[in-house]
């Protein structure tokens, strides 16, 4: 238990020191939108990791440009157009869902249905196929076995 606690506070004191103190703005609210956008970016260097969580240079210049445009009154679509303009929609933590994406954010419940549909189709043929009988060897058959069996 006290592991986690001490994981819990080291996750936090990290993505703490992430933003220096000198990089807020001062009026609270534009601070809020800033940290929405930090929240919202991806990190080119970290890729894994949100521009308010990562450590790395391009971090700490992109949450710069990112306070100078909410300072400047740029509304938070720009800021993100801005962004994408320059780095592609791999940098936003959410893919949008236009364009061209929409077919990713659908190919996931396009293959489950095909693959049901397949599924049910083959099953619906299994019941359908007409049962095997075994009705043994014929005489000849049967002559021809024993045959062999002799030899």
């Amino acid at each position: 238990m006290i592991r986690l606690g001490v994981l819990f506070w080291l996750a936090l004191s990290t993505a703490a020191l992430a933003l220096d103190p000198a990089e807020m703005l001062d009026d609270p609210n534009l601070e809020a939108q800033a940290r929405e956008l930090d929240h919202a970016l991806r990190c080119v260097v970290c890729q894994s990791e949100s521009v308010a969580s990562s450590n790395a240079q391009w971090a700490v210049d992109a949450r710069r440009v990112i306070r100078e445009q909410v300072a400047s009154g740029q509304t938070n679509g720009q800021i993100t157009d801005f962004f994408v303009e320059r780095y592609g929609e791999f940098v936003l933590m959410t893919p949008r869902t236009s364009g061209s994406n929409w077919l990713l954010w659908a190919a996931g419940p396009l293959m489950f249905l095909l693959a049901a549909g397949i599924g049910f189709g083959y099953l619906r043929g299994r019941s359908r196929a007409p049962a095997i009988t075994d009705t043994g060897l014929s005489e000849d058959e049967t002559r021809r076995l024993r045959e062999i069996m002799d030899e």
